[in-house]
């Protein structure tokens, strides 16, 4: 399985695909966030974290810090390239570091900066396909079939 795609009509249903995202990932996992402002980007990661074990409260998009770590089983580092110049910038933040670690590592606006993603990784596409309802479609990128087979049981 190469992709996968699904369909959010609620906040439940993105927390829904959070969980069973978080069920089905192992790390080190890199994830590619994509999508317009407002699109659920930091929703989504929020679903992840909390069902990872974090508080909801303090799931932020890091748009001014760049980068928030989330103390979570796995660790979760959650990134924001939409305020980057350019690759060098991201660079800069120690990406490699993060992308090798034990962790879930899940990066918004990860477009701006696709050249510097591992070979490996995750991208997710999210766009709004209504009022309320979101567009989540899932592309493996490298060795991650696995993970998106378990995604698609897990929900199915």
């Amino acid at each position: 399985m190469t992709g996968f795609n699904f369909v959010s009509n609620s906040l439940d249903d993105t927390d829904r695909l959070g969980s069973a995202f978080a069920a089905a990932v192992q790390p080190p996992t890199v994830v590619a966030l994509m999508g317009t402002l407002g699109a659920g980007k930091t929703r989504f990661v929020e679903a992840v974290a909390a069902a990872c074990g974090a508080n909801r409260e303090d799931v932020v998009s890091p748009t001014f810090v760049l980068c928030h770590h989330y103390d979570t089983r796995p660790p979760i580092h959650h990134l924001d390239a939409y305020r980057l110049r350019d690759d060098d910038e991201f660079l800069e933040l120690g990406p490699d570091e993060l992308f090798e670690s034990p962790s879930i590592t899940l990066i918004e606006w990860a477009d701006r900066v696709a050249a510097c993603l591992p070979r490996d990784h995750l991208r997710v596409e999210i766009s709004l396909s209504a009022a309320d309802q979101r567009h989540f479609a899932f592309t493996a990128i490298g060795k991650n079939d696995a993970v998106l087979a378990r995604l698609a049981e897990r929900l199915a």
